[in-house]
Formats: structure tokens, sequence, C-alpha cells
């Protein structure tokens, strides 16, 4: 049984008040979450006890930092389930994987007349390079909708599955609505034509176990600053027959075999993609933060997390003149609301000065907004220092902005 309250005591942020003196309420956590301890121990230890490079030299701090940053690579493939390690590459987050994977796999790939399939509920990051790359090759974006409540249109991704898809690229969770994306189903279908499929994970990755190989996703992306760990650091999981087929994703040091002034030759594995000096800290920081959610399991932290989540939609649902958007078959601690004559901008505002951080706009998910007729929303999400006495004290605050902007 997770006690929020006692977990909160791990986070320092909490331990201060906020400029006005109350209390801080963070339920911005689709954004980015805050950092236990533990976590901010590791890269300070980093940087004033051990510091030095990777993989690059031989005397002990090299070698000690060596040895922890691969521990961290191997904790990273357990934690996601990977086949192996050599498929697990350290990048600088989420949207550096996916742009990544736009211009080294898909970019020579992809020709006139093809097709890719993303859909209407992406963020941008997700939306943007296979749109842009599409636009550069004469190729076609498709674009898979969605249903009244949110969950994915599976009907029409099978008609959409022509001979002509060359690449499928969605979210496993709506930043935005909070849908958790049934992604066995959409890797399936997929497989029966072979055409590979991308995931973005990083609104799952801290409350949703993932299994790469249950999935049967060919690539997938999060970030470390999405699950209590620093920013500047992410993961890119890519099956090792694609790995090793690519182009490097960015040329750098420690990535080759022999350099001539004409030509090079590259190393295989993960380090073949990972050219330069790495974020270490983040690594080692993103090891720090995994840990942290091992220590409390996932399990529990589903259990927890779905349990306040339903708490807040009863809450929301109650209220007179909030709408609640969408109800998907499964949601995710996320929940994106508006409120009758009230802009969410002014409603964020106002909840700001009572010490609660609430995100409002459209959330990098324009096409989406649009689909619900919305310049925008009021979005909450919820991580696991959050408790229903949260979830009250924006329920009360939300009746006082009614009452005073109403």
């Amino acid at each position: 049984m997770i006690n929020a309250e006692k977990l909160k005591l791990q986070f320092p942020i909490f331990n201060q008040k906020t400029p006005s003196g109350l209390d801080l309420t963070y339920l911005d956590n689709g954004a980015t979450c805050h950092k236990p301890q533990s976590v901010i121990d590791a890269i300070s230890d980093f940087y004033s006890k051990g510091y030095s490079t990777v993989g690059r030299a031989s005397y002990w701090p090299s070698s000690e930092t060596t040895v922890a940053f691969r521990e961290v690579r191997k904790l990273v493939t357990e934690f996601i389930n990977a086949p192996s390690e050599d498929e697990v590459v350290f990048n600088f987050g989420t949207t550096d994987g996916i742009n990544k994977i736009a211009n080294t796999f898909l970019r020579p790939r992809l020709s006139a007349g093809d097709e890719v399939i993303t859909t209407e509920m992406e963020h941008h990051a997700n939306l943007l390079p296979w749109q842009q790359l599409c636009i550069e090759k004469g190729a076609k974006l498709s674009i898979l909708p969605i249903l009244d409540t949110g969950d994915l249109d599976y009907e029409s991704f099978e008609t959409l599955l022509n001979d002509r898809v060359k690449f499928v690229a969605l979210t496993a969770v709506s930043n935005a609505l909070g849908v958790k994306n049934d992604l066995k189903r959409i890797c399936a279908i997929a497989r029966k034509k072979n055409i590979p499929v991308f995931i973005d994970a990083a609104q799952s990755v801290s409350h949703d176990e993932v299994d790469v190989q249950d999935i049967d996703c060919d690539f997938l992306v999060f970030s470390g600053h999405k699950i209590y760990g620093p920013t500047g650091v992410g993961v890119l999981y890519a099956k090792k027959k694609w790995l090793d087929a690519m182009m490097p994703l960015s040329y750098g040091g420690g990535i080759v075999k022999e350099v001539q002034l004409q030509e090079s030759t590259f190393v295989d594995g993960v380090a073949r993609h990972e050219g330069g000096t790495p974020n270490i800290a983040g690594v080692l920081g993103l090891g720090a933060a995994i840990r942290f959610v091992q220590s409390i399991g996932m399990h529990e932290i589903h259990s927890y997390l779905m349990d306040i989540t339903d708490y807040a939609k009863t809450k929301l649902n109650e209220m007179d003149g909030i709408k609640v958007l969408g109800n998907p078959v499964h949601q995710a601690p996320t929940l994106s609301f508006v409120m009758d004559g009230v802009h969410p901008h002014d409603l964020s505002t106002f909840l700001n000065e009572k010490g609660i951080c609430i995100r409002a706009g459209h959330h990098c998910a324009q096409p989406l907004m649009k689909k619900l007729k919305v310049p925008a929303t009021t979005r909450m999400s919820l991580a696991i220092y959050n408790t229903k006495a949260d979830i009250d004290k924006l329920i009360e605050v939300l009746k006082e902005t009614q009452a005073f902007l109403s």
C-alpha cells in the first residue's frame, strides 16, 4: 500500500512553501515529475565524488563511472524487458529519439507515394517529424482518427494499413486526454504486413509497465524527466536488426572502427548510435529514478494512481459547469476539462494564486484540440506524491473560481 504523504517527504521541493506562503500542490506531472532525493544525490555524487568520462580511460574514476553507466543500461534493459542491452540506446529525450528514428531509419526507406500512419491525438513531437519527412519525400501522412470517447478507431486502422504504408507511429498514452492505447493490438495488426511500429512511451513509463517484447514494437522511446529522473536524458529502444542496419544516429567520437580522411567504418551495437560524450550525470540519475520506482513497485504505483484518478474524475463530473473531455476505455492519470465561461489560462492563473500547479493550453496537441472543438483545456496529471487531499483542494478552489470568474 502506497503512503503518498510519506513518499512526498523524499521530494525536497515539497519541503518549501510557494512564494505566497502556501503548500505546493503540483498537478502537472504529464509535463515533468519532481525528483526524489535519491536521484538528486546520484547526480551530485557523480560530479563531486567520481566525475570522469566513460569508456575512454583506464584511471579509477573513469573505470568506476563506466561500470556504473553500463549497469544503468542493464537496468533499463530489464525495466522495459528488452531482449538485449544491445537494443537500448541512451539519448537526450523522447523528442531527440523520435527525430533520430525519423532521420536515420525512415528517411532512407521512404519514397514518393509511400504512406506513414500516425494518430489524431499525438503530441507535436510525434507528429512534426513524420509530417515534415512526408512533405520532403512526397509521401502521404495518414491519420488514424479518434472516437468521441477519445479512444482510437481501431477498425479504421485496419482500413488504413494498405500496401503503401511503410511506418506506424503512435503514443502509448495521450498527453492531453490520458487515453491509453491498445499497443499490442496495433502492433499485431501491423505485424501481419511487416510494417514497423514506433511507440512514444513518454506519458506511460512512470505508471505502466513497459514490456517491449510483449508489445512487440520495433521502436520505443521515453524521457528520464517523466519518471522522476533528470532532464536531458532518455532511452531509445530498437530491435537489433534495425539498429545494426541503420547509420549512426549522430556522428562523433566513440562510434568508429577506423577513420580515414575520405571514409570511415563504424562499430556495431549501441555504441554505433551514441556518438560523443553522453549525458553521464543524466544516465546515472535515470538509473536512480528507475530504482526509486522499482522500490515502490510499478503494480502498486499503477493501482494507486488509478484509484486517485477515478476519485478525481468522479469529483470533477459532480461539478456543475465542468466538462471532462474524453471517456476512454482505459484512462491514464491525466484528465483534461473545461469550465463554462472561464478560459483555461485564466483558470490556471487563479489556481496558481492558491498554490496549485496545473497546465492550461493546447498541450502541444493542436490537431486534437481542433477535433474536440476547444481552443485549450485545463489538464491535471497525477504522480505518486499526489493524494486525494490534493484533489479535494483542487475541487474547492475550482468552486471558488466559478464564483469569482463566472
